[in-house]
């Protein structure tokens, strides 16, 4: 066979889409299609309540992204500078989406699976640090997920006079993200349901913590000065600048935008999706995001910032201080049970992200035997109460690798997003083509100058740390 044909046919292998044990039916999603062409033309409120039913994708990139460091992230934030960095989450998502919406706007165009796509169009080197990136980073950070929600349980039980261990808990968390994991994949109709229980899970959390602001109160122009961008001096020995760019760098991980392309071509979407895609990851990912982050936020603005003393805030601590105020019981269980769904969410879409790498790497199917272990592939994070400790000097190598590869796939997708070769006649020109692609090319100067800064800035602690004549 020549060499041409051969190039022919990994081109055709690559636009066959994603392998798949059981794929979308049809005969459903040429009606879907169908009907996404008529909602074209349609008023915007019928449009937007037949999106709303179709939503999916954006949601497992908020349940993903709301995960354990967030919401330490976020309770560290209110509690050292109260209401003053409210602007970092929206405005760190919205950097997110400008890259997620390229992904979008490529994976859908084209159908081509994007990991074969951008080795072909952008290098290998950059399309695999992009999927060992997702791979390593679901892997490290599975053991803080565990070890959040096991705690929280914990906390449940005592708030009702109960003792549980948390490494038996962990297990109970992990029978649950095993099983909810294992339905994706196994039909289309599963794949709608996984999404569905993940957009509830979402919602709850929203709901757990608004519960927790309406019994601490709002200042309401505190929230609207919030919102100004504004950069408070240092207070405590915790550094505004550091927090600030450690969330605009974090709030899209190399994980998510591994996940993200594959789950669009998961439920079957093509070119007919892209303006369902786009509302989706608007209303499944950028609102329940801003919603979370900023209400924890102000919840701990709320009840921590007085007696703040520059120390880190757990986030079970935070559980046991706010009970005071939203009530011993009821109240400090629900936002236990909030910071539960976080990390119970996380848990579930990084073993699905695993799974994906995995079949993508070695050509597996989707729900096939072998993408099902796959997906066991970082459950050794079950043993994140135990371990998690004795693992903290991983969190600095894995931060800066990751950082490393987050970057290296924002400029695969960036390089793609101008090649005509691979979008032909979608590419996207004229001024809002050059504005979209400079833009993806700032946000990605600004990833790998954070990861320098980062380097600089905890590198040398790091290995004096663990590394140095004391460590």
């Amino acid at each position: 066979m020549s060499e041409r044909n051969m190039d022919g046919d990994r081109l055709r292998e690559m636009q066959r889409g994603l392998r798949m044990s059981h794929p979308p039916d049809p005969e459903a999603l040429a009606a879907e299609k169908q009907l996404l062409t008529e909602l074209d033309g349609a008023s915007p409120l019928r449009r937007t309540r037949a999106f709303l039913k179709l939503s999916g994708p954006g949601y497992m990139q908020s349940a993903m992204t709301l995960g354990g460091g967030t919401a330490i992230a976020s309770l560290g934030a209110g509690a050292a500078f109260g209401y003053k960095l409210l602007w970092v989450a929206p405005t760190a998502m919205l950097l997110g989406i400008v890259m997620l919406t390229a992904v979008s706007h490529q994976t859908l165009s084209t159908g081509m699976r994007p990991f074969d796509a951008m080795a072909r169009f952008a290098g290998k080197p950059l399309a695999w640090a992009w999927a060992i990136g997702a791979l390593m980073s679901s892997i490290i950070w599975h053991f803080p997920q565990y070890s959040l929600a096991s705690a929280g349980l914990v906390d449940i039980g005592a708030a009702f006079n109960q003792t549980w261990q948390p490494q038996y808990m962990s297990f109970v968390i992990l029978a649950w993200a095993v099983g909810l994991s294992l339905l994706y994949g196994k039909s289309a109709t599963w794949v709608r349901l996984y999404e569905r229980l993940l957009k509830y899970m979402v919602w709850g959390i929203v709901l757990c913590f608004g519960y927790v602001v309406f019994k601490t109160g709002v200042d309401w122009s505190g929230v609207a000065e919030g919102f100004t961008f504004q950069l408070p001096d240092s207070r405590e020995g915790v550094v505004a600048v550091t927090l600030v760019l450690s969330g605009l760098s974090a709030a899209v991980g190399v994980n998510m935008l591994f996940l993200y392309p594959y789950s669009l071509l998961a439920r079957g979407w093509g070119r007919e999706h892209r303006r369902l895609a786009r509302f989706d990851l608007y209303v499944g990912m950028l609102i329940p995001y801003v919603l979370a982050t900023g209400l924890i936020v102000i919840a701990s603005a709320n009840t921590l910032y007085d007696g703040f003393a520059g120390d880190s805030i757990g986030a079970v601590d935070a559980a046991q201080s706010l009970a005071t105020v939203i009530g011993p019981k009821l109240g400090r269980s629900i936002f236990d049970l909030g910071l539960i769904g976080m990390a119970l969410s996380s848990i579930s879409l990084q073993m699905l992200t695993c799974g994906f790498v995995a079949s993508e790497l070695f050509g597996w199917e989707v729900g096939s035997r072998k993408y099902q272990l796959a997906m066991l592939i970082p459950t050794p994070g079950v043993l994140g109460p135990v371990l998690w400790s004795k693992l903290l000097w991983l969190a600095v190598p894995t931060n800066i690798l990751s950082g490393l590869f987050l970057p290296a796939a924002y400029l695969g997708f960036t390089l793609l997003q101008r090649n005509g070769n691979y979008m032909g006649d979608d590419l996207v020109r004229g001024l809002r083509g050059r504005v979209w692609f400079w833009a993806m090319l700032a946000i990605t100067v600004f990833m790998f100058v954070f990861l320098a800064w980062y380097m600089m800035q905890y590198g040398p602690g790091y290995i004096d740390t663990y590394f140095g004549p004391n460590g």
